[in-house]
């Protein structure tokens, strides 16, 4: 008994490393994170960056920004390949009817769509095509948040600037939010015509 809780306790002392390696920033990440960052405070100048960041001094400002952005594209990396995998599941299980049924598709299989020889290979094609354009409109609501920031720089100095966004934060996120909604309607109206 004593031996089988310990092989238990190893195995789960083992596990813990690798589950938490899964969800830590690559250099990648870190890198995407940096540009960004760098971005973000050109777009908010350093005074608005470092309010921001809650931090005392751009330095540290910068730092806090680098390390939770890293994590935030880790996230939106991980969240890109779960989505596709879940959507990829859905068009493999449709028919060949179905499929081709749908407009998207062009009236092609799921394995000539994905320009795979079988349905296997389409599935990796699949994943791969979909995570990609996941992650994209992730960095994408990313650039819309340095435009805000832009943007809400240059409306600081007005006079109605406090009494119509109270502060910068609420200002970027408002035209942020504006700017996704405004890419979604346009998607929307591309995909109906």
């Amino acid at each position: 008994m004593k031996r089988i809780t310990g092989i238990f306790a190893l195995v789960a002392a083992l596990a813990v490393p690798v589950a938490a390696l899964a969800d830590e920033p690559t250099t990648t990440d870190k890198q995407n994170a940096a540009k960004e960052c760098k971005a973000l405070l050109k777009a908010q100048g350093t005074s608005n960056f470092t309010h921001a960041w809650g931090a005392k001094g751009k330095g540290r400002a910068y730092g806090k920004c680098v390390s939770s952005k890293a994590r935030e594209e880790a996230a939106e990396r991980k969240a890109a390949k779960s989505n596709a995998a879940k959507d990829c599941k859905a068009e493999q299980a449709m028919t060949a009817d179905q499929f081709k049924a749908d407009s998207a598709h062009g009236g092609k299989t799921f394995a000539e769509f994905y320009g795979a020889k079988n349905a296997n290979s389409a599935y990796g094609k699949c994943v791969s095509t979909k995570a990609k354009q996941n992650k994209a409109e992730a960095d994408q609501k990313d650039k819309d948040t340095i435009a805000a920031s832009s943007f809400c720089k240059g409306e600081q100095s007005k006079v109605e600037f406090e009494t119509t966004y109270k502060n910068f934060g609420t200002c970027v996120s408002k035209k942020a939010h504006e700017l996704n909604a405004a890419r979604e309607q346009e998607r929307e109206q591309q995909t109906q015509a």
